[in-house]
C-alpha cells in the first residue's frame, strides 16, 4: 500500500515487461481509441510509451499497423509487443550543486535552469541524480529504484528552485505521506501573459495523465485527478503579470496547465503557450522559491526557500521598466 502511494505521488511510468500479447475488442469498447483502449488494459504501460510502440509498429490490428487515434473496431485482434527496455548504467557525475540545506535524511538544492531531475529517455547523463550519486555517494533512498535514487518529486527541466532528495527509505517514506495528503508546503513565483482582474484566485480542475490531453484541453474534466493551485497576482506591467502559484495537489505540469487554462499562460512555455517571448528565454518562467515540510527526524516543520534566479530578476526589471 504504501509502494503504491509513493508511485502515484511521483507519477512514476514503471512498466512491467510483457511478451507478445493478444487482445479480442468487445463490442462495448468499441469506437474507443487504441492507445486509450490499451492504456486501460495494460495498466502499467504509460499511454505515451503505447503511443511510441504505434509509432514504431510493435502494436498492429488485423496485421495491419495503425496510428493512435485509430478507433476499435468489435472483433479487432490487436497484437501487442513490447520490447524489453534496454537501461543505460547511471553513473555519478561530478557536477556542482547549489545545496540549501543538507543533513543524514535529507538534502535541498536549488535546482538550475535546463537540468533534468532524473534520467529518462534522452537524459542519462547531467542530471540531478547523476549530481547526487556522486555527492551523496551510496546515501540516497532506493524505492524508486536505479533510475531514481533520493528522488522523491520533480520539478520541469526548465523550472528553477528548490527541491529535496532522501538520503534513506525511512525519510523518503515520511516525506512522501506527506506529499499524498498534500501537505507540503510549496510557492512557486511565475510570469505571465496578460494582466488579472482579480489579485487572487482558485483554479480547481482535473488534468489529465497524458501529454497530449493537457496540451490540447489544457484540463481534463471527464477523465483527468484533481489538481487545484491557489494563485496571488504580485504585480502587474503592461501585458504581462508576476504572480505567485500555492499548489495544494501537485499532477504534471500542474502550474503550466492551471495558467494557462484561465488565460494566463506561462511567459516562454512552448508547449502550453505559445513560447514566444522578446527575451530571449529557454523555456517558462517558473521558480520554485519555497518548499516547506515536517522534517522526518526532528519531527519539527521546516522551510527552504531560494531566490529567483538572475535570467528570472532580469525580465522582471525589464518589465517594470518598459
Amino acid at each position: 500500500m504504501q509502494n503504491n502511494m509513493i508511485d502515484e505521488i511521483i507519477n512514476t511510468d514503471k512498466e512491467n515487461l510483457l511478451e507478445d500479447t493478444t487482445f479480442i475488442v468487445d463490442i462495448d469498447d468499441k469506437n474507443t481509441r487504441i492507445d486509450k483502449y490499451l492504456s486501460d488494459e495494460l495498466a502499467d504501460v504509460s499511454r505515451s510509451r503505447i503511443q511510441k510502440l504505434l509509432d514504431e509498429g510493435m502494436i498492429t490490428v488485423n496485421n495491419n499497423k495503425v496510428k493512435s487515434n485509430y478507433k476499435v473496431a468489435a472483433d479487432d485482434i490487436i497484437n501487442v509487443h513490447i520490447p524489453e527496455l534496454v537501461v543505460p548504467e547511471i553513473v555519478p557525475e561530478d557536477i556542482p550543486l547549489d545545496i540549501v540545506y543538507e543533513d543524514d535524511d535529507i538534502i535541498v538544492i536549488n535546482k538550475p535552469k535546463g537540468m533534468v531531475v532524473h534520467p529518462a529517455a534522452g537524459h542519462y547523463s547531467g542530471t540531478l541524480v547523476n549530481a547526487l550519486m556522486y555527492h551523496c555517494r551510496d546515501n540516497l533512498s532506493g524505492i524508486n529504484g536505479v533510475l531514481r535514487p533520493g528522488i522523491v518529486h520533480r520539478i520541469d527541466m526548465n523550472t528553477t528552485g528548490v527541491i529535496v532528495a532522501c538520503k534513506n527509505d525511512y525519510a523518503h517514506n515520511f516525506i512522501a505521506q506527506q506529499l499524498s495528503v498534500h501537505s507540503i508546503t510549496r510557492k512557486y513565483y511565475a510570469i505571465v501573459h496578460n494582466q488579472f482582474n482579480n489579485t487572487e484566485g482558485v483554479v480547481d480542475a482535473p488534468i489529465g495523465r497524458n501529454p497530449s490531453d493537457r496540451k490540447k484541453m489544457a484540463v481534463d474534466k471527464k477523465n483527468g485527478k484533481r489538481a487545484v493551485t491557489h494563485y496571488r497576482v504580485l504585480e502587474q506591467f503592461g501585458k504581462f503579470s508576476y504572480i505567485e502559484c500555492q499548489l495544494e495537489t501537485g499532477r504534471t505540469h500542474q502550474i503550466r496547465v492551471h495558467m494557462a487554462s484561465i488565460g494566463h499562460p506561462l511567459l516562454g512555455d512552448d508547449v502550453y503557450g505559445s513560447g514566444k517571448s522578446p527575451f530571449n528565454l529557454c523555456g517558462q518562467t517558473l521558480h520554485a522559491g519555497v518548499l516547506g515540510f515536517i522534517h522526518p527526524t526532528t519531527k519539527e516543520y521546516v522551510e527552504y526557500s531560494a531566490d529567483l534566479p538572475e535570467y528570472f530578476q532580469k525580465v522582471i526589471s525589464r518589465l517594470r521598466n518598459s
